[in-house]
C-alpha cells in the first residue's frame, strides 16, 4: 500500500502492512515498524525509528535536524514509540550530540502543529493538543496532557499524570500528579479526574494531597519538604516519586 508517488531512498526499511501516502518521502536510515498509516506529504528524515502502527498525518515532519545552532551533523536519532499517533503538520526534530536521540513514547498523540525540539524524552500516553512547542532537552513523563498554544521552556521537567491548561507558558518544572493554571503558572491542586480515570483510590488521592500540602502549605524550604515527605511517607511509591522529582528539579518548580 504504498502511493507510486512517494519517494522512499533504498536504506530505509519498511515493516509489513504499512500504508504510505501520496508525495510523502522517507530518507536512509528510516526504520517504520509493522501496521504504521503514513499520510500524503509527509518527511521521515535520517535517523527516525517508528514504532507498531503508529499514524502520521499529512504534513507532519518527522527526523529533521535540530534547530541548534550547536548541531554539527552529527549521527543522531528520533525514536517514536507504538501506537502513537503524529497529526498534521507536527514536527519533530531528532537529537544533538547531548543526548543523540529525541524520544516519545508509546500511546501517544501529538496534534495538529505540536513542535518536539531536539533531545525532548516523552513517556508513554502523553497528549500535546494542538500548537503545543516544546523547547530542547523537555522532559515529560508518563500520562501527561497539555492544553493547545503552550510553550514549554527548554530544560523543563513536567511529572507523570499532571495536566496543564491551554495558552498558557511553562518555564519551571511541574510535579506529578498536579493541574497547572494561570500566568504565571501556578500549583492548581490535585489531577483529581485524571487520576481516578486511572484507577486511583480515594486513600491514595488523599494521602497525595497531604503531599502537597507539606509542600505548598507550609513554609518550608524544597530539601526541608522532601525530608518531611520521606519521614510521613516512607515507602510509598507516590510520596518517593514526589520527592525524587523535587530533589532533581534544575529549574524549580512552580508555586502556589
Amino acid at each position: 500500500m504504498i502511493h507510486p508517488t512517494a519517494i522512499i531512498d533504498a536504506g530505509a526499511s519498511i515493516g509489513r502492512d504499512v500504508e504510505i501516502g501520496p508525495y510523502t518521502v522517507i530518507e536512509d536510515d528510516v526504520i517504520i515498524g509493522d501496521g504504521c498509516r503514513i499520510g500524503p506529504h509527509v518527511l521521515i528524515g535520517c535517523g527516525t525509528r517508528l514504532g507498531k502502527n503508529c499514524n502520521v498525518f499529512k504534513g507532519a515532519s518527522l527526523g529533521t535536524v535540530p534547530q541548534d545552532l550547536k548541531f554539527g551533523n552529527e549521527k543522531t536519532y528520533l525514536e517514536v514509540g507504538d501506537h502513537t499517533t503524529i497529526r498534521e503538520f507536527a514536527t519533530l526534530n531528532r537529537g544533538t550530540n547531548h543526548s543523540l536521540t529525541t524520544r516519545v513514547g508509546n500511546h501517544c498523540l501529538l496534534m495538529a502543529y505540536t513542535h518536539v525540539a531536539h533531545d525532548c524524552r516523552l513517556g508513554d500516553h502523553v497528549i500535546l493538543s494542538n500548537s503545543v512547542n516544546l523547547a530542547g532537552h523537555v522532559i515529560i513523563e508518563d500520562y501527561v496532557g497539555i492544553g493547545g498554544l503552550t510553550p514549554v521552556h527548554q530544560f523543563t521537567h513536567i511529572g507523570a499524570y499532571s495536566f496543564i491548561g491551554g495558552g498558557l507558558r511553562i518555564n519551571k518544572d511541574v510535579p506529578p500528579y498536579i493541574r497547572a493554571m494561570g500566568e504565571p503558572l501556578k500549583f492548581g491542586g490535585l489531577n483529581s479526574v485524571g487520576l481516578k480515570r486511572r484507577g486511583y483510590t480515594a486513600e491514595q488521592l488523599n494521602m497525595i494531597k497531604k503531599i502537597y500540602n507539606i509542600i505548598y502549605r507550609r513554609a518550608l524550604t524544597v530539601k526541608e519538604a522532601v525530608t518531611e515527605i520521606r519521614n510521613q511517607f516512607a515507602e510509598n511509591r507516590e510520596a518517593e516519586h514526589i520527592a525524587s522529582f523535587l530533589e532533581h528539579s534544575e529549574r524549580g518548580i512552580i508555586r502556589i
